[in-house]
């Protein structure tokens, strides 16, 4: 997910939870607080697209059970067991549905990741509107949307073999992205979205062995990212895979493997149409490098026969060079002092999930011994004649085509990786 110059003629798409959990449970009592409006993201459920999209998959109903289900709760604690509940059996529906397990519940194809987010963003309305009888804190509803948050993005169900490195079946870890630039198409999806569901708890046959491949998604929000979602999710989780790889939608008719990522945030909107440019924050920043490298094994993923799309190794950035006050392209990568306006996946979230998941490695120690980095797929387009947002349709045959021969390509790039990296590990 990363905005994309103009040079390269379209805006390329985001690409795994939610905000840093309060302490409602251990806190002081606080008084009851009046519920919050619906959020610039859940007002766009009112159009017919997200309502089409959640009638032809089987999704419509969710929302309004996951409200009954609120609405017997008597307390804050049978609520949050309620919303554990739900948000889990949100995640696995949607795994099951795209995995072929179980009805399909409509028409729209299985392979669609559209119906988890909008079916997501119809729990979260419910929960902010929700006034119980027995009084809700502000900072009880947070907790509770953060909960949610969480379990519906697959975020508390990883679930990794035993085992050590290299030692039985290796450990993979991928995250993707919500859709997002909703205003300009609310009927896109994001394959790094539909490429978590279809991958989630599968096994991937190659050369140096069996690999369990566990996902989560994210949100494109910046503030969630600010708060930690990322590290919060990840950091249990690294110094137990093999490998690890963060994914989005980058450029049309290509993979990236993204060589570079870069501590700046260049402001494009998020989903609930917020704008930031500055330095990545994160904690202890004292400490923290301008860019951050992959450890993917990029030679091997970018020589081998993936799929229909080629595949690159990235090294351009944009940086500010030592001593200079202007932002300069440098298609090698940064050079030594430099200040950071670009990884090679942009300035949007695609390049800070890459960039703290990265860090986060380097932090833990782990940067000789793991293999991780971003891969950004191709741009999932349309058929020719179903371009107009306005009055196109929310799929089409091409539509599906392209998501699924995405999914596929990405699986077997994981594949590469993890046998070049054991291999490499040897």
């Amino acid at each position: 997910m990363r905005p994309i110059r103009v040079r390269i003629g379209v805006l390329g798409l985001a690409l795994v939870a939610g905000l840093a959990a309060p302490t409602a449970a251990t806190a002081a009592p606080e008084a009851a607080s009046a519920a919050p409006a619906p959020t610039v993201e859940e007002r766009r459920l009112d159009g017919e697209v997200p309502r089409e999209i959640l009638r032809r998959s089987g999704f419509a109903a969710v929302a309004p059970a996951f409200a009954r289900g609120l609405g017997r709760a008597d307390s804050y604690r049978q609520a949050r067991a309620v919303v554990a509940r739900e948000g889990v059996a949100l995640w696995r529906r949607a795994v099951d549905r795209v995995q072929g397990r179980g009805p399909a519940r409509g028409d729209l194809s299985r392979d669609d990741d559209r119906p988890l987010y909008w079916a997501r963003l119809g729990m979260t309305r419910e929960l902010r509107a929700w006034e119980p009888g027995f009084g809700l804190s502000e900072r009880q509803r947070a907790a509770l949307l953060t909960e949610l948050e969480r379990t519906s993005r697959g975020q508390t169900d990883l679930r990794l073999p035993r085992g050590g490195h290299g030692k039985g079946v290796k450990r993979v870890l991928l995250t993707g992205f919500d859709p997002f630039t909703l205003d300009r198409d609310v009927r896109i999806s994001n394959p790094s979205g539909a490429v978590a569901l279809a991958l989630d708890g599968t096994v991937i046959d190659t050369p140096d062995g069996p690999a369990r491949v566990e996902t989560a998604v994210f949100p494109v929000r910046w503030a969630d990212f600010a708060e930690g979602t990322v590290e919060r999710a990840l950091r249990p989780y690294l110094p137990r895979v093999d490998l690890f790889t963060t994914v989005s939608q980058g450029r049309v008719g290509r993979f990236d493997v993204e060589r570079t990522n870069g501590a700046w945030r260049g402001g494009f909107p998020d989903n609930d149409n917020v704008s930031r440019t500055e330095t990545v924050p994160v904690a202890d920043p004292a400490s923290q490098p301008q860019w951050t490298t992959t450890t993917l094994p990029y030679a091997a993923i970018t020589a081998a026969d993936t799929g229909r799309f080629p595949v690159y190794d990235n090294t351009s950035v944009t940086e500010i060079p030592a001593g200079g006050d202007e932002p300069v392209v440098r298609p090698d990568g940064p050079t030594p002092g430099s200040t950071a306006r670009e990884g090679g996946g942009g300035n949007y979230l695609s390049n800070e999930i890459a960039y703290r998941a990265t860090l986060l490695r380097d932090r833990l120690g782990l940067h000789g011994t793991l293999p991780g980095g971003h891969v950004h797929t191709p741009v999932l387009q349309f058929g020719a004649g179903n371009t107009d947002p306005a009055a196109g349709a929310v799929t089409d045959p091409e539509f599906v085509r392209n998501r699924l021969d995405i999914v596929a390509q990405t699986r077997a790039v994981v594949g590469v990786a993890v046998s070049a990296a054991g291999t490499d590990r040897d």
